[in-house]
């Protein structure tokens, strides 16, 4: 006899010969023995996945002595007629090569006739989405009432290119992927018989490049056969269809867990030099995190993964060092590789790039996150600015003496200086100029406490302070500094006006003598005189407003010109200004960025 191959050798003779496909043979087994037989499957899947094997069973089943039976008799020649091909009453016919519609007008008109010995009349055609529409639609009214002899049993590995006509008329079954176990094990059996010594990491490399067909395992099988002998081991399956070890693969996977560069890089350059399937490598990665991510989902559920040991192993070691947002961010990566490799003018390039980008991935921080941890960093410097005052610095001149309340007029009504360190006023007030109001005008100390007050403020949060800068002091009494914002900047109340700007501000007066003052903020316009801090800043006056008399402050400001050199203008908003803020650091240096501009 000629030597027949493998896959027609051990093809399945009966529904529980089938492997992978118990969900259909069942459903038709039952069919059978309930009488429920209907007059159209299709028959769905991948691949060597069993299709046309099913059909020609049912065919057995349906056309045998006695039938239709589940258990029809090894030795009937109706089965032996089907299973060798040569059957009178069942037809298989290649949907390629009679896709046309006079084929099927053909087919149509031999319908009539009655089965030759068997008891129904079967069509079987194959890769039945290849028939034209023509085709199809000439077949559509036998299709859906043919005669009581006559079954049509389709197959097809693209069902969506089949007319949903046609879909309508038949019982559909999809075939599944045969999970990479089942495949060793019937492999094995095989092996056996045939007398071939093969070790368990070879049938799984086997398996894992059959990707879920039988019979493309076993023409796989059939060649290391011929090529190997009767002993096969891994590493020769792996060099005659370049597949890369499992070992390797999960290595490659811990270096890009762990943030390996240089070891991942070398592991790849050894498989390219190897001669290794890049593209097959791509897809063996993205499938092992697939396993790691639905493995951490489901809390170590092994049932949900087809794994073997080794990698079972692998997963439970890998799972507590990755978050499932960083798989998900590294299997976009090889995703977008694996569309994008069939393309590449150099895949091994692009591999190496794919790798570096997973990496990346894995330490990526998710943006959210960024914002939280930079709103409580913000929060952080500004407890921190509120429990201990700004420290001095270098440029600043030597330590400003303190005016003394200016006394009112008497014998011993004389200027008194003091070295001695500030003291707390026990009663503030701003000095009305001569000739104006309190609320027209805002006295010369005032504006200068409140250009004090900015510039302290700022080296907090140098955001309140772009705030401030639009706003202007309206009174200062023993109990509240009141500030005021023009109309047109009216908008800025609801931003400015907040329990942290207030003891913000609160903090800075009391560093600057002044005690516990409450703070209010109003719409109010500012006075004729008032300059903003932002267009001219004012100068840093060392003395303090003059006190709740009535006095003015001449004499005291006077004295502290005299003992005091002017102070530098509050500096615009800058870049440097900006670089030295803490938050905006810690921004710079999370999101890799650089200031271009700077606004207030």
């Amino acid at each position: 006899m000629s030597y027949q191959v493998i896959a027609r050798k051990y093809r399945p003779q009966r529904f529980s010969d089938v492997v992978g496909q118990e969900h259909v043979t069942r459903t038709l087994a039952n069919a059978i023995g309930q009488k429920r037989i209907a007059h159209a499957y299709l028959f769905c899947g991948p691949r060597g996945t069993g299709k046309t094997t099913i059909a020609r069973i049912f065919a057995k089943c349906l056309n045998c002595a006695g039938g239709p039976s589940v258990d029809f008799a090894d030795d009937d020649s109706r089965c032996q007629e089907i299973a060798e091909g040569r059957s009178l009453d069942v037809l298989e016919i290649d949907g390629a090569s009679n896709r046309g519609i006079e084929e099927i007008r053909e087919l149509r008109e031999r319908v009539r006739y009655a089965p030759a010995t068997s008891q129904f009349k079967i069509y079987i055609i194959d890769e039945v989405h290849m028939l034209t529409k023509e085709a199809f639609n000439a077949l559509l009214k036998t299709l859906e009432e043919p005669p009581a002899h006559v079954k049509f049993m389709f197959a097809t590995t693209e069902p969506e290119k089949v007319l949903p006509t046609i879909l309508s008329r038949c019982q559909r079954f999809d075939l599944r992927r045969i999970p990479a176990a089942l495949i060793v094990k019937h492999l094995s059996q095989i092996a056996r018989q045939e007398g071939v010594t093969i070790d368990d990491a070879a049938l799984h490399a086997i398996a894992r490049g059959a990707d879920g067909g039988m019979r493309d395992a076993q023409c796989t099988l059939d060649q290391l056969i011929s090529f190997c002998g009767m002993q096969i081991v891994e590493e020769e399956v792996l060099s005659m269809f370049g597949l890369t070890a499992r070992g390797q693969v999960l290595e490659l996977s811990r270096a890009v867990l762990a943030g390996e560069i240089e070891p991942a890089l070398r592991q790849l350059h050894e498989l390219a030099q190897g001669g290794k399937d890049l593209g097959r490598l791509v897809s063996d990665l993205l499938n092992h995190f697939r396993n790691l991510l639905i493995y951490q989902v489901s809390k170590g559920d092994l049932s949900l993964v087809d794994v073997s040991e080794a990698e079972a192993s692998a997963l439970k070691q890998q799972a507590p060092t990755v978050t499932t947002e960083a798989l998900t961010r590294i299997m976009e990566v090889l995703a977008n590789a694996e569309g994008r490799l069939r393309e590449a003018p150099s895949k091994r390039i692009l591999l190496e790039v794919t790798l570096l980008k997973a990496i990346q991935a894995r330490n990526a921080i998710n943006l959210d996150r960024v914002l939280k941890q930079l709103q409580s960093l913000r929060d952080e410097a500004t407890v921190a600015g509120l429990m201990k005052p700004a420290p001095r610095q270098l440029a600043d001149p030597e330590p400003a003496t303190t005016v003394a309340p200016t006394p009112r007029p008497g014998p011993a009504a004389t200027p008194m200086v003091s070295d001695a360190p500030e003291s707390v006023p026990t009663a503030v007030e701003p000095a009305p100029a001569a000739g104006n109001s309190a609320n027209t005008t805002v006295s010369e100390d005032l504006a200068q406490l409140w250009a004090r007050v900015v510039a302290a403020v700022g080296r907090v949060s140098p955001f309140a302070r772009s705030y401030l800068l639009e706003a202007h002091p309206v009174s200062l009494t023993k109990q509240t500094m009141t500030i005021g914002f023009d109309p047109e900047f009216a908008d800025h109340l609801g931003l400015v006006d907040n329990s942290r700007n207030r003891t913000l501000i609160q903090t800075k007066l009391q560093e600057l003598g002044y005690g516990e003052l409450q703070v209010k903020f109003i719409q109010a316009e500012a006075p004729p005189n008032w300059i903003h801090p932002g267009e001219n800043p004012a100068p840093e006056a060392t003395a303090a407003p003059a006190p709740a008399s009535g006095e003015p402050a001449a004499p005291a400001a006077k004295a502290a010109e005299s003992k005091t050199p002017a102070a530098k203008p509050s500096a615009p908003l800058d870049k440097e200004r900006f670089q030295n803020d803490p938050l905006i650091k810690q921004a710079l240096e999370i999101f890799k960025g650089q200031i271009v501009e700077v606004r207030a």
